[in-house]
């Protein structure tokens, strides 16, 4: 497998792409207007303390006071006497309105809720993470040799700061005693400044700001599994380079320099996204995923699609269902989903099918750095897993809901406006004095509204006791509905939007339903009948208004075109 990580620094945005075999597979984005703060630590006072959540609010800072959980106060046991057991504990137990104490994001702040908080501090490095809260030494799963492990322990316990832990990175796979070692002195150190920081300093006060996107990303993926780095900026590429030249000299050969070249075109990372985006997703086989994400879970669900298999009906399952999980895998780390996840992958009778594509799935999440756990089958036969939700999505971070259907997908039919328009019209005519309504609505909610030749304005009309003008827009959003109070006899004559005598140009946009030589134009939705129209049906032609109605007027066609301006 070829893998590969692109930098893309620009003004505006820095990304970072990690391809496997040319797919990709990761995206990250940092955009200065919108700052990283997972891994900052704070010095942060305690808002409010909710012994019904078992949960604190902290101040630290940000327009939105942190979320503290019991769980997450770990490393306040140093700090506190006689605590009771862990299972046992209350948030009271752990902390007081007004108490100041350190905390680290692990979670950013999303929609209405806060950043979550930690108190168990941890400082990355290259090989290792500090621990300075916990007495305790750990080795990353990802390195699969009890040999190395046991090694990596012991030069850890050699290295380890007292009274503090570490975990040993994958990336410390076959390193020294001296590289782990310089790692955590260098973690030491900046533990010391973070703290006396705190110790100087009054809540809420930023006391560590987690390095920007092309320096985490060297730090946490660039590895020996890694073929090559592509930057496109010389002075990311300098600043790259200096760092290995301390701690991995060996990569510093994998590095290459695309100087000023959008590598995001280069190797069709925007289309990826884009497909990313989007709520189906194809597989090579033909069949095809659908994902919906809500808050707290995340449904998947596989189909066949196009694909009707050779041989019988398992293997044709089989065949969807083994593609389906390693996509699934993919599209996982692609959109950075976490919480629930819920795949509803083609049933499958034989239980031998069934553990294969379990062992595909957890075989392609083995790539994966964030943990993820499969729970196995239900028996409704969903596959359930849960993946640690820590950044924010793919979807929140370059989408936002939609203005007009609120991020639900639906908006109201036109039947639905329109029966709310009566009601309205019918509640302010019973209401106003005016001589007439002016309606203004979106074309498809006029047309309802005014009825197959105006059989329902008139009827409408007669329930209301007053005259209403029903105006078309195509640009009013398919719920907006406007009322306005006419009060005479110019303010009705010139709610209409043509007049008799006007010339203008408009397009033909149909043929009438009954007379089908006639041709349809509109103005702000109000209807021209246009007599021999319909030959010019999609193209624009000079008209004159010969005589206007209640609900639409009619026009001729005129015959020399350059002597007039187009409508706006």
């Amino acid at each position: 497998m070829n893998k590969e990580i692109l930098i893309q620094v620009d003004a505006e945005e820095t990304g970072v792409a990690v391809l496997e075999d040319g797919r990709l597979m990761e995206i990250y984005l940092e955009r200065p207007k919108k700052e990283h703060l997972v891994g900052n630590i704070y010095k942060g006072r305690v808002a409010n303390v909710l012994p019904g959540m078992q949960a604190a609010f902290v101040d630290i800072g940000l327009e939105k006071n942190a979320f503290l959980f019991v769980d997450d106060t770990t490393g306040l046991e140093v700090l506190e006497d006689a605590l009771p057991p862990r299972s046992r504990r209350r948030i009271s137990d752990v902390v007081r309105v007004g108490q100041e104490i350190l905390v680290q994001v692990v979670k950013e702040p999303r929609g209405s809720k806060g950043a979550r908080v930690t108190t168990h501090i941890t400082l990355p490095g290259r090989y290792l993470v500090l621990m300075p809260t916990l007495n305790y030494i750990g080795v990353s799963r990802r390195i699969g040799s009890e040999e190395e492990r046991e090694r990596l322990k012991t030069v850890a316990r050699s290295v380890k700061p007292r009274r503090m832990g570490l975990i040993v990175r994958t990336a410390a796979a076959g390193a020294g005693l001296e590289e782990l070692r310089e790692d955590a002195r260098a973690l030491d150190r900046a533990w010391k400044r973070i703290y006396e920081l705190a110790r100087q300093s009054k809540a809420p006060r930023l006391l560590h700001h987690d390095v920007e996107l092309s320096l985490r990303i060297l730090r946490d993926l660039f590895t020996e599994d890694v073929d090559r780095l592509l930057v496109n900026s010389r002075h990311t590429y300098d600043l790259v380079i200096g760092i290995l030249a301390g701690n991995s000299p060996e990569l510093r050969r994998r590095v290459v320099l695309r100087d000023g070249a959008d590598l995001f075109a280069l190797y069709g990372v925007h289309n990826q996204v884009d497909q990313a985006l989007k709520r189906k997703v194809w597989l090579k086989c033909g069949g095809y995923l659908v994902i919906d994400q809500m808050e707290a879970l995340t449904a998947i669900d596989v189909n066949t699609g196009k694909f009707v298999g050779r041989h019988n009906l398992a293997d044709t399952i089989l065949t969807t269902n083994l593609e389906a999980a390693a996509e699934v895998a993919r599209q996982l780390r692609l959109r950075n989903i976490g919480g629930i996840i819920v795949v509803d992958f083609i049933d499958m009778e034989n239980p031998a099918h069934r553990e294969q594509v379990i062992k595909v799935l957890q075989k392609e999440l083995a790539r994966d750095k964030t943990k993820t756990q499969v729970l196995g089958f239900t028996r409704l036969g969903l596959l359930e897993m849960t993946r640690k939700k820590d950044q924010p999505e793919l979807g929140s971070m370059l989408q936002q809901d939609c203005p007009y259907c609120r991020g639900t997908g639906k908006v109201l039919s036109e039947e639905t406006v329109a029966l709310q328009a009566r009601k309205k019209i019918l509640q302010l005519a019973a209401e106003s004095r005016a001589r007439a309504l002016l309606v203004e609505a979106n074309t498809a909610v006029a047309a309802l509204l005014i009825g197959t030749g105006g059989a329902n304005l008139r009827l409408l009309e007669r329930r209301a006791g007053k005259r209403l003008i029903i105006r078309g827009n195509e640009n009013l959003h398919l719920e907006e509905v406007n009322l306005r109070e006419l009060f005479d006899l110019d303010e009705i004559n010139d709610a209409a939007p043509v007049k008799a005598g006007q010339v203008l140009k408009v397009l033909i946009e149909g043929a009438h339903t009954t007379n089908n030589g006639d041709g349809i134009a509109r103005v702000d939705g109000f209807v021209l009948d246009i007599p021999g129209g319909a030959s010019y049906l999609g193209r624009e032609v000079p008209v004159e208004v010969t005589r206007v109605y209640r609900t639409f007027a009619r026009a001729r066609l005129l015959d020399d075109a350059g002597k007039f301006s187009r409508h706006t």
